[in-house]
């Protein structure tokens, strides 16, 4: 970590006529990455997993940073828990703010000559030019602006480029104003003039805590200023090619360059529902319960088949069965699945999902008992889908159906909900079919989420069959 007042690299090394001459040399950087809150630790193992270094999680809930080296950056975009990507300029741990909002202003627009920006910048170009390489790849042809995408470099692992969204902040969390086309860059044209376009920027400030005395637009404003006027940049915000971000979390103070230009959690959706899940949070999910070769493993509420699908996908070695009561649901779920499997086709690649879809009664399933391994779904919040009222009568419902069809003393489930009352108060009425092993707390669109693991005991009880 760096002290406020210490002195960076060089001002003017990363002046916009240097920029295409930094090279293309393996240097070693930290990337920081936003996740779903609550899910940090899990994305932290998938980094140790993937890529061999040990993450580490911010203090600002929802973030993680671990070290690369630029040959690693394709494995980066290949992480399915991370929603979006940055390379860190430099991070201060205890930034001392002004006591007023002038100094303190004044001195975020010193900081930006300050700040070692040459390493940053070359991930930045390598990140741009390895985007490009795989746009040639899917297809030889340049997205127009506003619709190139780096999630388009982890292809190979089945992302898809989507309409640009702006991500829900977490609890507490301000944001500069989105634009509403986030993140366009600009393509080079192979017969480009022989004068350098000049490069186009903004500036994003994400700002939690409540001892600041300057908001985040005017962090955002009066630092960005200084950035153009150090680099000579242009100020656009909505085709920008470079997206600086400033994050302040109390007295922690990252300043970083985005390597993503959408989030990557809408990489499997094409038929979005009203309460459709992000792949990053169904991916946490699926982890929680590991997921074994040949495991039978149901979404009974499978909504637009985003769990299912994350799971077809990642852990293609199980097999999944997606139902909701729902028809339309259920037409979302197909369309999503044969969606990948047209985009497979173009490919080359083998089309198949281990996925089937079936329209249900979720009280009622038409399956065996003992015949299901893992349970995973996301529950109605009695908000967007239902109502508390009848969470009352449909929890309890559920659940036991679920226990009915989960192999007694090895089966599991992970089940998300907001109505945490009623879940709770449904699980003790169990007559101990159910034991919960873990919550994690998560942030669903502002809500206060459990993502709560439990293990089918061994425990007999008479189940009331859905044939009449």
């Amino acid at each position: 970590m760096s002290s406020p007042g210490e002195e960076a690299a060089e001002p003017g090394t990363c002046a916009p006529v240097e920029l295409e001459a930094i090279g293309e040399e393996i240097i070693s950087v930290t990337i920081g990455a936003t996740v779903p809150t609550g899910f940090e630790h899990t994305a932290a193992e998938e980094v140790k997993e993937k890529i061999g270094v040990d993450a580490r999680v911010s203090k600002d809930r929802g973030r993680i940073y671990f070290p690369i080296t630029t040959d690693k950056l394709f494995q980066v975009h290949l992480l399915r828990s991370v929603d979006n990507l940055f390379v860190v300029v430099e991070e201060y741990d205890h930034y001392q703010f002004k006591d007023s909002k002038e100094e303190t202003l004044a001195e975020l627009q010193q900081l930006a000559s300050k700040l070692p920006w040459t390493s940053a910048l070359q991930v930045w170009k390598q990140n741009r030019a390895l985007k490009k390489k795989k746009g040639h790849r899917r297809g030889g042809k340049a997205k127009p602006n506003g619709e190139a995408s780096d999630s388009a470099v982890a292809d190979a692992a089945e992302q898809e480029q989507e309409q640009p969204q702006a991500v829900a902040a977490d609890e507490g969390l301000t944001k500069t104003e989105s634009a509403p086309e986030s993140g366009a860059c600009e393509q080079d044209s192979e017969k480009a003039a022989p004068e350098a376009k000049p490069i186009k920027f903004r500036v994003t400030c994400n700002r939690a805590g409540d001892k600041h005395s300057f908001s985040s637009n005017e962090a955002a404003r009066d630092f960005g200023g200084a950035v153009q006027e150090f680099f000579q940049w242009k100020a656009d915000m909505t085709k920008f090619d470079i997206e600086v971000l400033l994050n302040i979390h109390n007295e922690e103070v990252v300043i970083g360059i985005a390597l993503t230009e959408e989030s990557l959690h809408r990489r499997n959706i094409s038929h979005f529902g009203p309460t459709t899940l992000r792949s990053t949070l169904c991916y946490g999910m699926l982890r929680l319960c590991k997921p074994q070769p040949s495991d039978i493993i149901l979404d009974p509420m499978c909504g637009t088949g985003a769990i299912p699908l994350e799971g077809a996908i990642e852990f293609n070695s199980s097999f999944y069965i997606a139902g909701d009561n729902n028809d339309m649901a259920v037409n979302r779920t197909v369309n999503n699945v044969c969606h990948i499997q047209k985009r497979r086709a173009d490919k080359g690649s083998t089309p198949g999902l281990p996925i089937d879809t079936v329209q249900w009664d979720l009280c009622k399933l038409p399956m065996r008992t003992s015949s299901v391994d893992i349970i995973i779904t996301d529950m109605p919040f009695g908000k967007r889908m239902g109502s508390r009222k009848k969470n009352w009568d449909l929890y309890p419902s559920c659940l036991r159906e679920m226990a009915r069809v989960c192999r007694p003393g090895s089966g599991k489930a992970v089940l998300l909900t907001q109505d945490k009352k009623c879940f709770s108060k449904a699980i003790s009425r169990m007559g101990g079919l159910w034991r919960k092993l873990h919550t994690v707390w998560v942030n669903v669109g502002g809500l206060h989420a459990g993502v709560y693991l439990l293990k089918r005991t061994g425990a007999i009880h008479f189940f009331k069959y859905w044939l009449k």
